[in-house]
């Protein structure tokens, strides 16, 4: 029998948290985080992350478990995540997955199809010298032309999954996209009930996304990125420098830009996640949905999203009617 799991989805800023933190509260679950930034200790403001008081609420897991500095693969989640899963479980609790790095949640559901076979320390060497020596770009420019779908999901700043996607074209003959498609054909011994906010009018999430980065603002987001900047975390090679809310502040504190501009940065960038974020959950055709705002267009309560929710859940038998 799998072991199952509650996932809150939905794009940035859409109130995963809010309801995630309502429905523990309300059923006794503990949080595990699914985001790719939380996991980062100091990156706190700019990645939303839980307050002292809400983590005193609900026990929070996945959350400054590395530094900065420090590579972290959708494989490492899913080891660690698991083991927090499996402990919620043995606790009699109910586990609630809230995040909106979307890959993190599928390494939960899904096995990879790959094996040692699959590695090549001596071509990984030589393509990292590549890039040391012509650069990111270069070698994201080299994947595009053996698999462009996996280019497109990789930021070509993250130069370790790069040269991982080459490397496994490179020994197997197939991309690694097409390896990720095979592996979803796979069984997992966890199951997700995705809950996603979604929103009938686009343009009330923008909104709330720029509201929070205002926000941000105020509990010091430009002082806690100048840290990770003078620390050297947004260093081309360091991925937290594709971390939204951070690497837009770099034109700023290097004095090619104005505070303003770096956030306008933030807010647009946040955006075009939210579409991007948008555009994967789109995929999950088991999905249940919770509107944040009416037909209208005007906001729904928390109230109203957290009865939603437990009706949808009750309807698949995860929650007691």
């Amino acid at each position: 029998m799998k072991k199952e799991f509650i996932a809150i989805l939905g794009a940035t800023a859409s109130g995963k948290s809010a309801l995630a933190l309502r429905l523990a509260e309300r059923h006794g679950g503990e949080i595990v985080s699914c985001d790719s930034m939380q996991i980062y200790r100091g990156m706190d403001v700019g990645t939303a992350k839980p307050s002292v008081e809400e983590t005193a609420r609900v026990p929070h897991h996945m959350i400054d478990i590395v530094t900065p500095g420090e590579e972290f693969s959708a494989g490492d989640f899913a080891s660690r995540a698991k083991e927090a899963i499996d402990g919620i479980i043995s606790r009699g609790k109910i586990p609630i997955v809230c995040g909106g790095t979307f890959l993190y949640l599928d390494s939960l559901t899904e096995v990879s199809s790959l094996s040692d076979s699959s590695k090549d320390e001596h071509l990984r060497a030589e393509l990292e010298k590549f890039a040391a020596e012509n650069g990111a770009a270069a070698l994201h420019k080299r994947l595009e032309g053996v698999d462009p779908e996996s280019a497109a999901a990789i930021h070509e700043n993250n130069v370790k999954r790069v040269v991982r996607a080459i490397e496994i074209y490179e020994t197997t003959g197939r991309p690694k996209s097409e390896w990720d498609r095979l592996s979803k054909e796979s069984e997992s011994g966890y199951k997700a009930h995705r809950l996603v906010i979604s929103y009938h009018d686009r343009n009330v999430l923008y909104r709330r996304i720029d509201e929070r980065v205002d926000r941000m603002m105020e509990k010091g987001l430009a002082e806690e990125a100048r840290r990770i900047y003078g620390a050297g975390y947004l260093a081309r090679d360091k991925i937290a420098s594709q971390a939204i809310g951070y690497k837009e502040f770099i034109g700023y504190f290097e004095g090619a830009e104005t505070l303003a501009e770096a956030v306008d940065k933030i807010k647009q960038s946040s955006r075009n996640y939210a579409k991007r974020q948008l555009t994967w959950l789109r995929r999950y055709d088991d999905k249940m949905t919770v509107w944040g705002d009416s037909e209208d267009g005007a906001p729904r309560s928390l109230d109203e999203m957290v009865r939603d929710a437990e009706a949808a859940l009750a309807e698949r038998g995860v929650l007691k009617k």
